[in-house]
């Protein structure tokens, strides 16, 4: 199988005061294409900051980060913004949803910004999203009119729309219930299956564990074991 994601030596050091805190110490890590694996660790292991240089979000201190053929330590700003506009999909914790548009607008705002589809094209595709997520009856709500749970939908909605290569999901069921978390697990999982998109989780729950083929663990900075 061809891997989507390659790790070599990635190190990541943040400056806290006078102290440097060494995040990652040396991630080896390759993720084959259509692969659907978990990332688990102790708070403060390094497990965001491996899917946010993964999700060039953030960048490495040393070491190189290759995702779908594209040394991204190599890349210009724009090439990075494409890479990651085309390519992944990104869920996070704190949403990051704009608080001025209402779900079918946050939802459709990645496929407006690919400038590739029609309005009614992408109309389609969010409402399509939405509903198998669970909020059609909440599609013009936006975010503070919203729960935790039902903003953490959207922004998978929103995730998943573009049909990306990758989706990083950095707890991805922590705001949802448990029926409601299994039905997004689901979801997830069938569409791993049907477009072989590759899914990397960073988890504490024991049940997105379950749907995981491969399981990563970090501790400090570091993977101490695959299995």
């Amino acid at each position: 199988m061809v891997n989507i994601i390659e790790i070599k030596g990635l190190k990541k050091d943040y400056a806290l005061g006078k102290t440097t805190v060494h995040a990652l110490r040396g991630v080896d890590l390759a993720v084959e294409k259509g692969n659907l694996i978990s990332i688990v660790g102790p708070s403060g292991s390094g497990k965001t900051t491996l899917l946010n240089i993964i999700g060039c979000i953030d960048g490495a201190t040393e070491g190189s980060v290759t995702v779908g053929g594209s040394e991204i330590t190599k890349m210009s700003d724009k090439q990075v913004t494409d890479l990651r506009l085309h390519k992944i999909g990104f869920i996070f914790q704190t949403f990051n949803l704009i608080p001025v548009l209402d779900t079918t607008e946050n939802v459709e705002f990645p496929l407006l910004l690919m400038k590739k589809h029609s309005k009614a094209d992408v109309r389609k595709k969010a409402e399509k999203l939405i509903e198998e997520v669970g909020l059609k009856e909440f599609a013009k709500h936006r975010p503070a009119e919203l729960s935790g749970g039902q903003r953490q939908r959207v922004a998978i909605a929103r995730a998943l729309v573009t049909t990306p290569d990758i989706v990083l999901a950095d707890e991805p069921t922590a705001n949802l219930d448990s029926v409601t978390g299994a039905q997004i697990l689901d979801l997830m999982n069938e569409m791993n299956k049907i477009e072989k998109t590759t899914f990397v989780f960073s988890t504490h729950d024991m049940n997105v564990l379950k749907y995981a083929r491969e399981v990563i663990k970090i501790k400090d900075g570091c993977i101490v074991k695959e299995a």
